[in-house]
């Protein structure tokens, strides 16, 4: 089964992607989260080290890009190639709405006839294989065939949907629906994303809809690092296979960067890996509160001592 990390902005950085591919492995493509290039094609010291090669050795990875003007895609699209990559992902499913405010990620479903002239000029130029993450629409899933219809006319590499639209989020279930005639007519392999939590929940949708190319994953491998592999018949989450994990992690980002940032970083991961304990909400609420690495060391010591490992781990969306 070909599995692929959903982009995460704020999480699946070089170091998050190389830790978990040695400490779990079953996902076939890690996609990266997305530059949004300029026409001076200037990136910040972070996005270079996430795009470095080297950091990324070993790994297979998807660099993605996020632009409304065709011309600093390629420009982007040229860079990347120089560095090795041998596939490109144009985002155009962001819902975020500083993002969509400037007609970029699933801004673009917002003006189909812009997006129609961005891969017009786009993808004959491009100089390595697209892949397109969409949505269904921005407002309204009756948007859907307008914008196939668009993408139909492209020889994408592979096309991966999340069935929502821009408006709703990740809110609501998403409209799976919408994989039967699109997989009957698709002339490229479909991805399917959005709401795979659980291993039943991989092996439902895939079995609903057999032809699928496979699955992308984001929230539900945020919080069971083991999903992937488990997907693959392989070994679920243990509690020393994920203090590992979250060890490897710990030192390698204070041996990056500062103590504030990695334990700031590390906050964030754990606001995922905390779903895969039950009867821990006071070291849970002890990490939460912990701005030293002493404090972070004892809170973490404290929640793997007294928390009780859920299986399977399940994300549970907010309200």
């Amino acid at each position: 089964m070909n599995l692929y990390f959903a982009p995460m902005e704020g999480l699946t950085d070089a170091i998050y992607r190389r830790v978990h591919h040695d400490t779990f492995g079953g996902v076939t493509q890690y996609y990266m989260p997305f530059i949004s290039p300029t026409a001076s094609q200037s990136y910040t010291a972070r996005e270079m080290f996430d795009l470095s090669p080297r950091e990324n050795a070993g790994v297979p990875v998807v660099p993605q890009v996020l632009a409304r003007d065709a011309a600093y895609f390629l420009g982007a699209a040229r860079m990347l190639c120089d560095a090795g990559y041998t596939e490109i992902n144009l985002n155009v499913g962001c819902p975020s709405g500083t993002v969509t405010a400037k007609g970029k990620g699933a801004g673009l479903l917002k003006e189909p006839d812009q997006l129609r002239r961005f891969l017009d000029a786009a993808v004959p130029r491009c100089p390595l294989p697209l892949t397109v993450k969409t949505r269904l629409g921005y407002n309204d899933p009756a948007e859907w065939p307008q914008l196939l219809s668009i993408y139909m006319d492209y020889p994408l590499k592979a096309l991966i949907l999340h069935p929502r639209t821009s408006r709703e989020f990740y809110a609501g279930q998403p409209h799976n629906e919408v994989f039967d005639a699109l997989l009957s007519a698709a002339p490229f392999p479909v991805i399917h994303n959005g709401n795979v939590f659980t291993p039943a929940d991989g092996r439902r949708v895939m079995a609903e809809h057999p032809a699928l190319a496979g699955l992308m994953l984001g929230r539900g491998l945020a919080t069971n690092p083991a999903l992937a592999r488990q997907l693959q018949d392989g070994e679920g989450l243990t509690k020393e296979s994920l203090l590992l994990f979250h060890d490897r992690l710990y030192r390698e980002y204070m041996r990056h960067w500062t103590e504030h940032a990695a334990i700031g970083r590390m906050h964030g991961i754990m606001g995922y890996l905390r779903f895969c304990f039950s009867g821990a909400a006071r070291p849970l609420r002890a990490l939460r509160k912990s701005t030293t690495p002493r404090e972070y060391a004892d809170a973490v010591a404290w929640l793997f001592d007294e928390g009780e490992l859920i299986d399977p781990p399940v994300f549970i969306p907010p309200n």
